[in-house]
């Protein structure tokens, strides 16, 4: 088994509202120097057997089909280490 992870964040030239709203919220709670703040997406996909370079090209369409929006937001996949 192994486990795939898909990072998926709004492209830079998209505004992201929710990242200003973090960034503004900030210094309130009294941390400073942070300049910038964008908001994302995380999804780990567990992939039964062997992760074969077919089954990584799979987890890259399920990622631009399902998982993203390729209009307005950029993924990466990543193999991560399965814990146990």
């Amino acid at each position: 088994m192994a486990r795939v992870v898909v990072d998926v964040m709004l492209k830079p030239e998209i505004l992201d509202p929710q990242g200003k709203a973090v960034q503004g919220a900030l210094p309130r709670l009294g941390f400073d120097g942070v300049s910038a703040v964008r908001q994302g997406k995380r999804f780990e996909l567990e992939i039964d057997g062997e992760l074969t370079s077919t089954r990584l090209a799979q987890v890259h369409e399920i990622a631009e089909k399902l998982l993203s929006n390729p209009v307005i937001e950029d993924f990466e996949v990543h193999v991560a280490e399965v814990e146990g």
